[in-house]
């Protein structure tokens, strides 16, 4: 089950989209006042998201995102060493 954070933080992030949604829906996006409502938006919503993403990250739901490669002493395998001239 989800922490209550993590929904809360998606649906705050999903709320602005809607208001943006309604902005161009009724044809204010084209002011000045539109247009700067949709800059806030859409800031609000990255900060709600950029919230749950950091607490997927720290539950491991995202660790397909780290791609890092294997250490080669665990693998057995020793680096190659450099011959001096």
């Amino acid at each position: 089950m989800l922490p209550m954070m993590l929904v809360i933080s998606i649906m705050l992030g999903i709320i602005p989209l809607v208001g943006i949604a309604w902005t161009i829906a009724t044809g204010t996006i084209t002011t000045v006042d539109g247009l700067f409502m949709s800059l806030i938006l859409l800031t609000l919503s990255g900060v709600f998201f950029l919230n749950a993403c950091w607490e997927l990250r720290d539950r491991g739901a995202l660790a397909f995102l780290h791609k890092n490669k294997p250490d080669a002493a665990k693998e057995g395998v020793k680096p190659k060493e450099e011959k001096e001239e």
